[in-house]
């Protein structure tokens, strides 16, 4: 038996009889938490682990823990910086904020795992033009190479406690306008120019990791 591709979530802090019907189905792989589902660190450890125990091989459990603005925990949880906080350092001293994307990496998946999910929709490697309010400062920074630089450094952090990243948003949120959970973006550059600028981190992480 393989996992099945579809993720979904649930309504509540509690697994209703419904929604165990339906992580049963052979369609459904993983089931990602949002804040709604979380009461208190014990309450999501023993959700997780309800979840788990559903079915082999398990469900895979993730939720969006970037840090800053978008961290579905807080009570129990230690504040992620935004990711634009790193390119304040980054600027002046690029060994020190890779030092502490690679921290933040660390901290936050360590703390995801010891409440047993998998794995986080993390690191962010748009790159920071300007002009999307969605992406805004969850961007490391408006230049490719150091976008590259310091998302490898979350990323790395992350693989140390145990947790695999899963880098967003392909193939590059940075350069358009519309918020693409209620809208189509369309990127209207040519794809040598995202060749050349949004879709640099992607390929480095891939080629590197």
């Amino acid at each position: 038996m393989t996992l099945g591709p579809l993720m979904v979530d649930l309504e509540g802090t509690v697994i209703s009889e419904t929604e165990k019907t339906l992580l049963l189905r052979p369609e459904v792989g993983g089931v990602i938490l949002f804040t709604r589902n979380f009461e208190s660190v014990r309450q999501i450890t023993a959700m997780v682990e309800e979840i788990h125990e559903l079915k082999m091989p398990r469900l895979l459990v993730a939720v969006d823990h970037e840090g800053g603005r978008v961290q579905r925990f807080h009570e129990g949880f230690s504040r992620i910086p935004a990711a634009a906080t790193y390119a304040r350092v980054a600027d002046d001293d690029i060994a020190k904020s890779r030092q502490l994307a690679e921290n933040a990496g660390w901290l936050m998946a360590i703390e995801l795992r010891a409440c047993g999910i998998d794995f986080s929709f993390a690191p962010v490697l748009d790159l920071a033009h300007g002009l999307s309010g969605v992406i805004g400062d969850r961007a490391f920074h408006n230049k490719p190479a150091t976008v590259a630089t310091l998302a490898y450094a979350f990323m790395h952090g992350m693989n140390r406690a145990g947790m695999q990243a899963v880098g967003k948003h392909f193939p590059g949120h940075g350069g358009v306008v519309e918020d693409s959970h209620i809208a189509m973006p369309v990127d209207h550059r040519e794809l040598d120019e995202l060749l050349r600028s949004d879709i640099v981190p992607f390929e480095t992480m891939i080629t590197n990791r």
